[in-house]
């Protein structure tokens, strides 16, 4: 064989198993921590004294995930197509 061919095999082979990685984190966990607080919920004030709470999570500390959001969009259209 030769190595071009090799190369699509071992893609054909990872590109799926990542990507049914992915959606089963999604399924199992459908929460990360939020970026923008790392997980606290609270943010500091432009002062740097007072804590606010985190406007990107809305306090929680968690936002849903990318894949899980499309789940739940495609899960939406096709409820609301019957």
């Amino acid at each position: 064989m030769d190595t071009p061919a090799v190369a699509a095999s071992v893609l054909c082979l990872i590109l799926p198993a990542v990507t049914l990685g992915y959606a089963f984190t999604c399924w199992v966990w459908p929460f990360k921590h939020c970026p923008r607080c790392h997980g606290s919920g609270k943010r500091r004030s432009p002062m740097g004294r007072a804590f606010r709470l985190c406007r990107r999570c809305e306090g929680t500390g968690r936002r849903l995930r990318a894949g899980r959001w499309l789940f739940n969009h495609f899960h939406r259209i096709r409820r609301d197509a019957r």
